[in-house]
């Protein structure tokens, strides 16, 4: 029987329906989904993500990964008032050092000495890594807002009495988070002794956790780490304005962006470029960062914000994943570079990637240490909760809940005997 034109090509046309169809289906499936380690450039592969043509990562909707920050913290302390008793003759002197970081603990510890001692506290200078790096206090923090906020808490001078030699100063050695007991113990004697000292802060531990003597309110430690520090008007400005530009870059995903201590001469010194369990790796390469961040869900549209200071060619890999990835150098307003990049003012830098880093949507400590600590400290007391932890991911994706630091998970920060 002869078979009509009209049926052989409507036979046709549906057989080849259903091939594209199918192949379609194949392609959405499994070519976005099924994604294997394999495929993704190793820890140790020096081949470029963007030379991988078959590398599909998953990136899910625009806001997959972005998570919402916590309920807002209210302070649980109030602020104490000193004493109508006589006040000491004496005064209490320190320096800042290290870096940001470390001043929230060092005025922390200064104020708690101070006004257990009924001394008068004189501001302290800012001390930089390299010898003859040296800075007054108001070149980078505020005066009249750190007096304001300790008005009636202690006695302040603004500059050492000419009276005092630094060379005469008792120096006594204080331990981050310092107790009353170790002060009346190991400090007030040297201090009725000698009449002023000379404080110098010491770190046991660079972790923050709670512990059975710091998870009690104490209000003088908290007013003084979370109430007293602000960065003078033009430094703001430069973190004002850097942040404003990220949150620009960041128009794709809702003007959020993503903090990472990153620091090439610390990954370096560290040895984090070679293999190690996540439980015992205190840091992160580039790649794995990059690998991390697209594991659980930020897309190459995410904007990146890195606190090395200038661009190094290892992190050619963190920027093939996301091309929207900028250090200070990139971000920074041109007639600002001179004072604050191009001058070697590391201090300067430091406080920058700081303040940025407790103020972004998201916080990814690449290093461990005090940085991500105290980092992560402000990040609480401001509500700002989302700290994600890198860690190495088995399989092609995951939450990006999983991964929140255990500050705030367990609620193990000191900044939660702060704020309630």
């Amino acid at each position: 029987m002869a078979m009509d034109p009209r049926q052989v090509v409507a036979g046709v046309l549906t057989v080849t329906m259903f091939v594209m169809l199918g192949n379609m289906i194949k392609r959405d499936h499994f070519d976005s989904l099924q994604v294997n380690d394999s495929e993704i450039p190793s820890l140790h592969d020096s081949t470029k993500a963007s030379e991988q043509s078959l590398v599909t990562l998953p990136d899910g909707g625009a806001d997959a990964p972005w998570k919402k920050d916590g309920s807002t913290l209210k302070p649980c302390w109030t602020k104490p008032v000193l004493e109508e008793v006589e006040q000491s003759q004496g005064f209490v002197t320190f320096s800042f050092t290290n870096g940001p970081e470390y001043h929230v603990s060092q005025i922390t510890d200064a104020v708690k000495v101070a006004r257990y001692l009924r001394a008068t506290l004189v501001l302290p200078d800012i001390r930089g890594s390299k010898p003859g790096d040296k800075w007054n206090f108001e070149e980078i923090y505020d005066v009249e807002k750190l007096v304001k906020s300790l008005d009636g808490v202690l006695k302040i001078a603004k500059h050492q009495p000419s009276k005092i030699s630094t060379r005469n100063l008792a120096v006594v050695k204080v331990p981050n988070l310092v107790t009353e007991e170790f002060i009346a113990e190991n400090i007030e004697p040297v201090f009725r002794t000698k009449g002023n000292i000379r404080l110098a802060t010491y770190f046991p531990s660079v972790n923050m956790r709670k512990t059975e003597e710091t998870s009690k309110i104490d209000s003088v430690a908290c007013m003084a780490m979370f109430g007293s520090l602000n960065l003078q008007p033009a430094v703001r400005e430069v973190v004002d304005s850097m942040i404003e530009r990220l949150r620009t870059l960041g128009r794709k995903t809702s003007g959020r962006f993503i903090a990472v201590d990153l620091r090439v001469d610390i990954l370096e010194k560290k040895g984090c470029q070679g293999s190690g369990t996540s439980r015992s790796k205190s840091c992160y390469g580039p790649q794995e960062v990059a690998l991390f961040l697209r594991k659980i869900g930020f897309d190459k549209d995410t904007t990146l914000y890195l606190t090395q200071s200038r661009w190094d060619s290892s992190l050619d890999a963190l920027k093939d994943f996301f091309p929207k990835t900028y250090t200070k150098e990139g971000i920074m307003p041109a007639d600002k570079k001179e004072k604050f990049l191009d001058s070697e003012a590391s201090e300067l830098e430091k406080v920058i990637d700081f303040y940025i880093s407790t103020e972004s949507d998201v916080f990814v400590p690449a290093i461990s240490g005090l940085f991500y600590a105290n980092a992560a400290g402000q990040r609480i007391a401001s509500g700002r909760t989302q700290i994600l932890v890198p860690a190495k991911i088995p399989g092609s994706s995951a939450s990006s809940g999983d991964f929140m630091s255990h500050y705030v998970t367990k609620r193990n920060h000191f900044a939660y005997s702060c704020f309630c």
